[in-house]
């Protein structure tokens, strides 16, 4: 059954960020839901996850209901439905093998964690999670000394440690440079091919959605809009998401020559990790 959405809205006050969106999402897609800020897309992916309690209408994953879920139980839906966000929400006094682990802290709880008792298994995990994302050269080194990429890169592999089975990543790329947005693509979509995790990803950019999803959800003013492969977006369909004539003419003429444009297969190569 995977991931349903049910007639979901979110009101902030008298805004309603997001308005009875109906979404299934099947295991193992990899799911890029763009529209410009204040479309509802971050709203939508905190409900999911519970950071973010809905006004109304229900989620559930599986036969399990999220929208009803409480203390341990609602914990535990949060290390299967990890989340990663653009500003990265390391512990900059730590290290980067510490904040991998601590992606085991439902596991063990917090002070624990923050005393590094892990058990060998999980510093294994933490090692090999690392050297996925290609940063396990940095391993000893205090996280807030990585740049932005590495940052990210950084969360990725935590996520890995929760043992998800959906990663949401909000804007996961939204402030870094083209290179590193690149690199980090290219981990989302190589774990989501590898592992099957479903990954979701609320993105700015219309090209990096179409390079690397299986699968496109176009929000604007709460609303979902479009819902289809990215090969039957059109450019009329994305005026009506981004709200701007200027939207036609990126879509016509390959959306710019800084964006990313990167093969669909992993296998075909990736940049050099920095």
């Amino acid at each position: 059954m995977g991931l349903a959405i049910q007639q979901v809205s979110k009101m902030f006050g008298s805004l309603k960020a997001v308005n009875g969106v109906t979404l299934r999402i099947p295991e193992g897609q990899m799911v890029g839901i763009i529209g410009r800020s204040g479309a509802g897309k971050s709203t939508l992916l905190r409900m999911v996850n519970r950071l973010v309690d809905p006004s109304q209408g229900q989620i559930h994953y599986r036969d399990q209901e999220i929208t009803l879920l409480r203390g341990p139980s609602l914990r535990e839906w949060r290390t299967k439905c990890a989340m990663i966000f653009q500003q990265f929400n390391l512990v900059k006094r730590l290290d980067v093998f510490t904040n991998v682990l601590i992606g085991r802290l439902n596991y063990h709880g917090t002070i624990p964690s923050l005393l590094k008792r892990f058990s060998r298994q999980e510093r294994a995990m933490a090692i090999k999670a690392l050297e996925r994302v290609e940063i396990s050269d940095q391993a000893l080194q205090r996280v807030d000394t990585l740049s932005g990429g590495q940052q990210q890169r950084v969360a990725i592999a935590r996520a890995l440690l929760q043992g998800p089975k959906i990663i949401l990543a909000d804007e996961p790329i939204a402030s870094l440079d083209l290179r590193s947005a690149t690199l980090v693509m290219h981990t989302l979509q190589r774990i989501n091919r590898e592992d099957g995790i479903t990954v979701i990803a609320s993105l700015h950019d219309l090209a990096t959605a179409r390079c690397y999803c299986d699968r496109i959800i176009g929000m604007a003013h709460g609303n979902v809009v479009f819902d289809s492969r990215p090969e039957d977006l059109t450019a009329e369909k994305v005026c009506e998401i981004y709200g701007m004539e200027e939207a036609q003419d990126d879509f016509n003429s390959g959306f710019g020559e800084n964006k990313i444009k990167a093969p669909l297969n992993p296998a075909l190569g990736m940049p050099a990790a920095s």
